[in-house]
C-alpha cells in the first residue's frame, strides 16, 4: 500500500512538472480563457443587462425648417442605444458620414413635412442607413422615427381641435390619416441587405482563419518525422519551407471561400432563407476576390506562425482555436461592433478579422470598389507577411541559442 502511494505521488509529480514546462498548454488553460471571458463579458454586458450606453450615432437633416419639423427633431431618441450627432450641411455630407462609419443612420426631413401634417396627411420621411447595421437595430430605429412623427402629428392635431371638440373631430380625422410614410435606403443605392449578406462574410473570415488546424497537423508531423531536419541539412532555409507551404494553403482557403459562397447562394434558400447576392460587374467581383486573397494571406501567415511555435499538434490546435475565437470576438464576427459599448468599439481595429470584415462589407454591402478596400487589403497583406517574418526570425534565433 505504501509503495503504491509513493508511486502515485511520483506520477503526480511527473505530470505537474511536465505541465509546468508546457507554457503554451498553460496559456491555453488559464490565460486565453480568461481573456475570452473578459472580452465577451465586456462586449455583451450592456446588451444583456439593458444598461447599454448610447453608441450608435445618427444625424438629422431638417430641410423643412418649420416649427413642426423642429419638434420632430426634438422627438427623436437621443439616449439608450442611439446618440444624436451634429446636423449635416446637406444630404451629400450625411452620405459621406455614413460611408465613413461616423454615424449609422441619417434622418432626412423633406420640405413640406409641416404642410403635410397641417393638411392631415401622412408626413413623408426618409432615413439613410449604413448597411452594416444589424437588422434588429435597423428596425428599432425605424420604429422610433415613426413614433416621433406620429407624436408630432397627434400633438399638432390636439392643439388645433381644442379640448371641447377633441373626440368627434379626432375620430373624423384619424379615419383619413395613415401612419407616417418612412422611406428607408441603404447607402450605396442598393436594397437593404438581408441577414445572409451580413452573416456570410463574417463566418467566411472566421472559417478561413481556422486553416491553422490542417497547417499545424502537417507542419508538426514533418517536424516529428524529421522532414524539416532533412531539409535543413540540404540547405533549405526555414523561410523557404514556410513559402513552400504558403501557396497551397492559400489555394485551400479560396476553395473554402467558394464553398461558403455556394452555401449562401444555394444552400440557404433551400432552407427557406434569402439567397446570397454577390457583387455585380467584373470590377466588383475582382475587388471581392482581392479581399478574399488578402484574408487568405493573413490567415495562412498567422497559422504558420502558430504552427512554428507549437511543439505538438494539440498545442497548435488549442492555441490556434482559442486565439481565432478571441480575434473573432474582438473583431466583430461574434458580436457586431454596433452592439459593443462605446469604450470597446475602438478595440475592434486591433483584430485582422475586423479589417477583413470591413473590406467584405465595403464590397458586398456598401457596393464599393477596389479603391475602397485597398487600405484593408494592404493591412491584411502586411499582417500575413509580418507573421511569416516573425516565424522565420524566431526559428533562426532558436537555432543560434
Amino acid at each position: 500500500m505504501k509503495t503504491t502511494s509513493i508511486r502515485l505521488a511520483a506520477l503526480w509529480k511527473k505530470e505537474l512538472l511536465a505541465l509546468s514546462r508546457d507554457r503554451m498548454g498553460l496559456a491555453a488553460l488559464f490565460v486565453m480563457p480568461a481573456i475570452f471571458i473578459l472580452v465577451l463579458s465586456l462586449a455583451l454586458a450592456d446588451t444583456i443587462s439593458g444598461s447599454r450606453q448610447a453608441s450608435v450615432g445618427f444625424a438629422v437633416l431638417d430641410l423643412d425648417h418649420t416649427p413642426l419639423s423642429a419638434r420632430m427633431v426634438e422627438g427623436l431618441p437621443s439616449g439608450g442605444p442611439f446618440a444624436l450627432h451634429a446636423a449635416p450641411s446637406d444630404e451629400a455630407e450625411a452620405r459621406r458620414w455614413l460611408a465613413g462609419d461616423e454615424i449609422a443612420f441619417a434622418v432626412l426631413i423633406p420640405p413640406g413635412f409641416g404642410a403635410e401634417i397641417s393638411a392631415n396627411r401622412p408626413p413623408p420621411l426618409r432615413f439613410l442607413l449604413d448597411p452594416v447595421v444589424p437588422v434588429v437595430m435597423r428596425e428599432g430605429f425605424q420604429q422610433c422615427v415613426e413614433l416621433a412623427a406620429t407624436r408630432v402629428w397627434l400633438e399638432h392635431l390636439l392643439e388645433r381641435l381644442g379640448t371641447s371638440l377633441m373626440l368627434p373631430q379626432l375620430r373624423h380625422v384619424t379615419d383619413r390619416v395613415g401612419p407616417p410614410l418612412v422611406t428607408r435606403e441603404a447607402v450605396g443605392g442598393a436594397p437593404t441587405p438581408s441577414a445572409v449578406q451580413q452573416n456570410v462574410p463574417a463566418w467566411l473570415i472566421f472559417s478561413m482563419f481556422f486553416v491553422v488546424v490542417p497547417i499545424s497537423a502537417v507542419f508538426i508531423g514533418e517536424r516529428q518525422h524529421g522532414t524539416l531536419q532533412r531539409l535543413a541539412t540540404q540547405r533549405v532555409s526555414f523561410a523557404l519551407v514556410l513559402a513552400g507551404k504558403f501557396a497551397p494553403f492559400v489555394l485551400v482557403n479560396q476553395v473554402q471561400a467558394l464553398a461558403m459562397v455556394a452555401v449562401g447562394r444555394w444552400g440557404v434558400p433551400l432552407m427557406g432563407g434569402e439567397a446570397l447576392t454577390m457583387p455585380e460587374g467584373a470590377a466588383a467581383l475582382a475587388a471581392w476576390w482581392t479581399v478574399s486573397l488578402a484574408v487568405s494571406v493573413a490567415a495562412v501567415g498567422w497559422a504558420l506562425l502558430i504552427a512554428s511555435l507549437a511543439s505538438t499538434s494539440e498545442q497548435a490546435t488549442v492555441f490556434g482555436g482559442v486565439s481565432n475565437i478571441l480575434l473573432g470576438a474582438v473583431g466583430g464576427v461574434m458580436v457586431p461592433r454596433f452592439m459593443m459599448p462605446a469604450t470597446m468599439q475602438p478595440l475592434t481595429r486591433c483584430s485582422p478579422m475586423d479589417w477583413a470584415l470591413e473590406a467584405f462589407h465595403d464590397v458586398m454591402l456598401r457596393h464599393g470598389g477596389f479603391s475602397d478596400v485597398l487600405p484593408w487589403v494592404a493591412a491584411l497583406l502586411c499582417f500575413g507577411v509580418a507573421a511569416l517574418a516573425v516565424a522565420a526570425f524566431l526559428d533562426r534565433r532558436r537555432k543560434l541559442s
